[in-house]
């Protein structure tokens, strides 16, 4: 990480720009070096979310213990699963950072601390949300993703646990959210990381049992899922309660207010909505990766896994930028809310582009590591051959989707997320149709990830942020 920061903190231009305003803001962040302040926010987060990617690791071979119907069934709420985590840290939970951000860098520490409220009572609002429709629409949602069988009693049972306790993460990434929002990534990062570190042995010893008692299985997992996510939401909100933030939160005091709630959802709900897409597009893709069986299945939720396992480890640098640029937004400093967007999109390109570089020529290092069926390694390297090469493209489009959350612009991110779906699903079913089978199926993802980067990286460089007409930005 310290490597790439340095790396990307001599970029020697970016696009014009008018001068900064002059600003009142006293916020350290505005006055720290770039590379440093990217480095800061984002180290802790990111040892965070490199632990929960480990863990989603673990899970995933724990689970291919059980057998790989097993494995099938987990690959089927995988998405879901995914989508879910992605709303509420990175898409509401983004527009909660950016609002908490922006409010500060303004100087509105009373704006910030009513913010807390609404956040909260968003977060929850949405884990209701997901509870309802797995409870409702799971079964259909997975056997349209290609489960029967054995592999689909998996998938419920899995997701009715994990779902029934959906508010833990919910909570828990709202509080991380906000305290990120203030420019705190250490506290909701060491919370997090005791929590993930917890939750592989405790997801080992409920999932395949200890002694003579046999486990719980799949649904082990979830139960461990939510024992942690609870644990750490619990010790966040003490903290926010009890002088952790540069301002007192209040429940009783405040009144609900429409322009608070617009404040997280304008850049949240889009956000989200680009979080839908990426995951409709994993979604669409399984059900016609399905088609070509069990083993083609596995394989594509093992190696988009690595996939995925990107997003929490651009995470850690998406979250520094989303503080970052908001409090510079804020400022009105739209200049160093631009360059911070760039260095930060140029290290994460760094950081995913080794991981593609890994998974295009290693594919079965990876692959053994949850399967060692033929098969799975057949299909998994086709994936990974004509996949993994793009993630370079994918990490900087990524990080550039966060720094937008700040900024509040969030058109770039939702076109270039649009257009990624339509390449990948309308175009790989148009492959598989037109009988070019997995290869002509994946050529296509990796296509549709090119197309998502050169939509946000151009679409910035052409236009850059600049202030607003007053009481819009």
């Amino acid at each position: 990480m310290t490597a790439a920061t340095l790396a990307v903190s001599a970029i020697p231009a970016v696009p014009p720009s008018s001068p900064a305003p002059a600003t009142t803001t006293a916020s350290p962040l505005l006055a720290m070096p770039i590379g440093r302040s990217i480095a800061r926010l984002a180290v802790p987060t990111m040892a965070v979310m490199i632990a929960q990617a480990a863990v989603s690791i673990a899970e995933t071979a724990i689970i291919g213990r059980l057998g790989t119907e097993a494995l099938a069934g987990f690959a089927l709420v995988f998405p879901v699963m995914m989508l879910m985590q992605m709303m509420a840290a990175g898409g509401i939970g983004g527009g909660i950072a950016s609002a908490v951000a922006r409010a500060l860098g303004a100087g509105g520490r009373d704006r910030a601390a009513a913010l807390v409220p609404h956040a909260l009572a968003i977060s929850a609002s949405f884990a209701v949300l997901y509870t309802v429709v797995i409870f409702l629409a799971g079964p259909t949602i997975f056997r349209a993703l290609g489960g029967h069988g054995a592999a689909l009693a998996h998938a419920e049972a899995y997701a009715h646990v994990l779902f029934l306790g959906a508010i833990a993460p919910w909570i828990m990434f709202a509080l991380s959210s906000i305290l990120r929002g203030t420019g705190n990534a250490a506290l909701p990062g060491a919370a997090m990381l005791a929590a993930s570190l917890s939750q592989i042995p405790l997801s080992f010893v409920l999932v395949l049992g200890i002694g003579d008692w046999q486990g719980l299985g799949i649904v082990g997992a979830a139960f461990s899922s939510i024992a942690t996510n609870s644990a750490a939401a619990l010790f966040m909100l003490r903290k926010v309660w009890t002088g952790s933030l540069p301002f007192r939160p209040g429940l009783g005091t405040i009144g609900w207010r429409f322009d608070l709630f617009a404040a997280i959802l304008k850049v949240g709900l889009v956000a989200s909505l680009s979080a839908v897409m990426a995951n409709m597009t994993t979604i669409l893709v399984t059900s016609l990766v399905g088609g070509f069986g069990v083993a083609a299945l596995a394989a594509y939720g093992v190696g988009a896994r690595l996939e995925f396992l990107q997003v929490p480890l651009v995470f850690g640098i998406g979250s520094a930028l989303t503080t970052l640029v908001g409090v510079a937004v804020g400022a009105g400093d739209f200049a160093r809310a631009r360059k911070v967007a760039w260095s930060g999109a140029a290290a994460a390109a760094i950081m995913t582009g080794a991981i593609g570089t890994f998974g295009a020529l290693l594919p079965d290092v990876w692959l053994g590591l949850f399967s060692a069926d033929p098969a799975v390694h057949a299909a998994g390297r086709i994936y990974l051959h004509h996949v993994a090469p793009f993630y370079v493209v994918f990490g900087l489009a990524m990080a550039l989707n966060f720094a937008a959350q700040g900024a509040g612009r969030m058109m770039g991110p939702f076109l270039g997320g649009l257009l990624r779906m339509a390449v990948a699903t309308i175009g790989g079913w148009l492959a598989v149709r037109g009988g070019y089978g997995l290869d002509g199926l994946f050529t296509l993802v990796g296509i549709g990830m090119l197309c998502f980067g050169l939509v946000i990286a151009g679409g910035m460089w052409l236009v850059p942020w600049k202030a607003r007409a007053a009481g819009k930005r």
